[in-house]
């Protein structure tokens, strides 16, 4: 195909905006799938996906598509994923693009996300075709809407193309302007290679397949191509597209995208943003490539303990198809044997344990999750920290930084008040407050990453009733006054507890985990101390009474000193089993401390 007919292009939307149902209608009305072949969430194929209505993977699928003006012309789309845990891998795959399709809901209207994507697509410098989808919903506001689009995203509203994917409605349409409108690729095939490399999975019998989009030069099977960044040398053993499912092709040419197998066994070989080039003719490396790093940090750790190998053994399953998610072993006082395992953000993280227990049929607790904080040593060193039980005692501590993120709320313009509190109590700043419409407003504000882990979003969503939305960016590190809270049982220190709390929160934190173990850790024969303590202050205690076995029961009558002597000789016994026990905490007591 010459390069003037080929268009490469990117849907990309708020979650549930209908990313995924326009993608099945494309593919059908442009007959790369048959009428029989026809399913709803075609490209997603998990379970999960299905399930949540979200994309986790990035898609890409190869059209055939003849066009008013009689020429046929090859359509690659990239069907991304929404949500912000997975954003690097959304800006890799629209930097393989020259052009996204904006949809918004005719409904809901312009959502958190989609203004965090136009964001990314305009950074890439893409041509945005702005779509409404939805307008058969019987509450669809389409005026409204594009009001919004010109506001907010400042995108001309004659632009706008009205469709609805599920009927079938302006499909055609988009069609036409993804031709006409989207540029062709700008390369050579004369050059030497360099292909960007946006995604892989794990096939059983081809082992890793790549997916690669061709800028300059062409890619063939029998090629001794180079990874630029990681420096490793591959022989390409087949190229080919997707339509959707994978097809063998001679040649993947400039413009073009698809995918390579070659012999690499395992995904973390393979970058995601790396360039691959020729080994003899070399090209230089292409821009725009950083290395994805987890930013939560969470344990796992199996219930049963003659789990561990499965688990081990199932999270390299897991690791063989999502390159960014990361685990190494580590082991417990409380909790055994287990992994410190890291994700790309919340969804990654819950997606990650709901495969673990659905999947593979796991039962596994999780710790707290925690955030990397860069501590700068007294001795001039900085150190990154992930673990609680890794950090330096405070007499080395010059200053901690935690991560800091940005973030988009769009609130109806009641619910103001109740967030701006919500933000103040998650110690955030509230820096601009932009008016969408008549009904709804967006909060931007800056975030400490460890306030926002637990119950943010559950919180957005129950004070604004459901017509909340949220999205975030990272940006940076800032100096905090960060302190790591310990708890002790019986003196003994329990580092499945051990967490890295703000100052000003340690207390009400300490006195609520004291109070959670008090009410299930068993009653002993003598008096347990639960105690949290920053550094050697402690802060909060809670005591568990110790069990009275009744020893003055024998005595019937007779003189009070023989009851006396009797509990004097249980007092000085229990004070003895004090000093010598040791508390066993049930794993049924971490089970429940960690899920509250």
């Amino acid at each position: 195909m010459e390069i003037e007919r080929i268009r490469n292009f990117s849907i990309i939307a708020h979650i549930d905006h209908g990313k995924t149902t326009l993608s099945d209608r494309l593919l059908h009305l442009t007959g790369t799938i048959a009428d029989r072949e026809l399913q709803d969430q075609l490209l997603d194929s998990m379970e999960l996906e299905r399930e949540r209505g979200i994309t986790i993977k990035a898609h890409p699928v190869t059209m055939r598509y003849r066009a008013q003006d009689g020429h046929e012309y090859e359509l690659n789309l990239i069907d991304t994923p929404g949500h912000v845990d997975f954003s690097y891998e959304v800006s890799r795959s629209l930097s393989a693009c020259e052009g996204a399709l904006l949809l918004v809901d005719a409904a809901q209207g312009v959502e958190a996300q989609t203004v965090a994507n136009v964001h990314l697509a305009m950074k890439q410098d893409l041509m945005i075709i702005p779509i409404i989808n939805k307008i058969d919903l019987p509450h669809a506001n389409v005026e409204q809407v594009i009001r919004q689009i010109e506001d907010v995203l400042a995108i001309p509203g004659e632009e706008v193309i009205c469709a609805s994917a599920k009927q079938g409605i302006g499909v055609p349409s988009i069609l036409e302007a993804i031709v006409k409108r989207i540029p062709p690729p700008l390369g050579d095939r004369e050059r030497p290679l360099q292909g960007l490399l946006f995604d892989s999975y794990y096939d059983v019998y081809k082992g890793v397949v790549t997916h690669v989009r061709v800028v300059n030069g062409v890619l063939h099977s029998g090629l001794k191509a180079k990874l630029l960044y990681s420096g490793k040398t591959i022989e390409i053993k087949e190229v080919g597209s997707f339509n959707p499912k994978p097809y063998v092709r001679e040649r993947l040419t400039a413009g073009e995208t698809g995918y390579l197998t070659a012999n690499i066994k395992s995904p973390q070989d393979i970058k995601v943003g790396d360039t691959l080039t020729d080994a003899r003719n070399p090209a230089p490396e292409l821009p725009g490539f950083q290395e994805i790093r987890p930013m939560v940090f969470s344990g796992i750790y199996p219930i049963n303990n003659a789990d561990y190998e499965r688990l081990k053994a199932n999270l390299a399953k897991l690791q063989l198809n999502d390159a960014a998610f990361i685990y190494q072993a580590e082991s417990s006082v409380a909790l055994g044997f287990g992994f410190r395992c890291g994700f790309l953000g919340l969804l990654h993280l819950e997606i990650v344990q709901e495969r673990l227990r659905r999947e593979f049929d796991l039962d596994i607790i999780a710790t707290y999750p925690s955030v990397v904080y860069r501590i700068l040593t007294t001795d001039g060193n900085s150190v990154e920290i992930d673990n609680p039980v890794f950090m330096p005692r405070p007499d080395r501590t010059q200053e901690i930084q935690e991560p800091m993120v940005k973030a988009f709320v769009i609130t109806p313009n009641g619910s103001i008040g109740d967030l701006m509190h919500l933000i103040g109590e998650k110690r955030g700043i509230l820096e601009q407050t932009e008016t969408l419409d008549e009904e709804r407003v967006m909060l931007t504000c800056r975030l400490p990453l460890n306030e926002i882990l637990i119950d943010f979003h559950d919180r957005i969503k129950s004070l604004t009733r459901g017509y909340g939305s949220m999205d975030y960016e990272h940006d940076g590190f800032q100096p905090s006054d960060m302190v790591r809270l310990e708890l002790f049982v019986n003196a003994e220190p329990v580092d499945a507890f051990s967490c890295v709390v703000h100052r000003s929160k340690a207390e009400s934190r300490g006195r609520a985990l004291a109070i959670k173990l008090k009410e299930v850790i068993p009653r002993q024969q003598y008096q347990i101390a639960l105690q949290a303590a920053i550094g050697g202050r402690i802060i909060a205690r809670e005591t568990i009474r110790a069990l009275r076995k009744d020893v003055t029961a024998k005595c019937y009558g007779g003189d009070i000193t023989r009851k006396r002597k009797l509990l004097e000789k249980q007092k000085e016994g229990k004070k003895r089993m004090k000093s010598i026990g040791s508390v066993s905490i049930p794993q049924e007591a971490f089970v429940q401390v960690l899920k509250s």
